[in-house]
């Protein structure tokens, strides 16, 4: 139904758990959230998604969050990750002894919205912070780009990127949250410049975590979600240089909704794959 479905290789995990089998990526009928998400799970606007049509979020929070703003239709189903996990829980295992450095996200733009802030700055301060090799991970739009990804090599950090997000049809994304799992589990931090999905995918995975640095600021980001400061006053334990490893693991897990994975039997029925694939 809606491309974001399949960013991520979402769409792609979902129906391997559900054992549904198709030459073609089966359309979900309804949306599903794509990134963690702390307003309802999608956009404040209303026309990302078709009334009438189910919202599948990871936690409860944002169903609870959704219908106080009179959102209804909301189901709760966890994370994509969460069920990559369950199905390959040692996906890109590395004995904790083993892990070296850190991995480190910064706050990324999309199509529509670049991001406005200090790439030069940022290095700094994750060099005054980080004692060990350091891997800056950017996202496909900045990482096109040769004079974002040179202020990071020249520092001496390894700059990578998990891929692009692909769509329904193309497999370029398909394989990005297990590229990202490899690579958070050859780490022994997670940090990022915002809280965001990468940082709690990487608290599930055992990894130390930290979100310290200049937030950047995402052009016409929208009053709805607060800023980087609501996400501070939220979770003022999840910031700093260094962050309680149980603390963010036990947050991570709620919010990616680790307890409320759905059988494949109630998934295919939610997602609209009970009677085969839709085309």
């Amino acid at each position: 139904m809606d491309e974001s479905n399949h960013w991520y290789g979402h769409s792609r995990i979902l129906a391997r758990y559900c054992g549904v089998e198709s030459g073609e990526v089966p359309r979900v009928q309804g949306f599903v959230q794509h990134g963690w998400n702390y307003l309802h799970g999608f956009p404040p606007n209303d026309r990302w998604c078709t009334p009438g049509y189910p919202r599948f979020v990871w936690s409860d929070v944002l169903r609870r969050r959704g219908w106080s703003m009179g959102r209804r239709g909301h189901y709760v189903i966890g994370s994509p990750w969460a069920y990559l996990l369950t199905m390959e829980p040692d996906l890109g295992y590395v004995p904790e002894d083993e892990r070296t450095g850190t991995i480190w996200y910064p706050f990324h733009g999309w199509e529509k919205a670049a991001v406005r802030g200090d790439h030069a700055r940022l290095v700094e301060e994750i060099r005054e912070v980080e004692r060990g090799p350091v891997t800056v991970c950017l996202y496909w739009l900045e990482y096109r780009e040769p004079e974002i990804r040179h202020q990071y090599e020249t520092a001496g950090f390894r700059v990578i990127c998990h891929g692009d997000r692909g769509s329904r049809w193309d497999a370029r994304g398909a394989h990005f949250l297990r590229n990202q799992a490899a690579e958070l589990r050859r780490h022994r931090r997670v940090a990022s410049n915002r809280l965001g999905s990468a940082v709690f995918y990487g608290a599930s995975l055992g990894c130390d975590v930290a979100v310290y640095g200049d937030p950047m600021v995402l052009a016409d980001e929208r009053p709805e979600y607060g800023g980087a400061g609501r996400r501070t006053r939220l979770w003022p334990e999840l910031h700093g240089p260094d962050v309680d490893r149980r603390t963010a693991r036990e947050i991570a897990d709620a919010e990616l909704g680790f307890e409320h994975l759905a059988g494949p039997d109630e998934l295919r029925l939610l997602l609209g794959w009970a009677r085969g694939v839709a085309a």
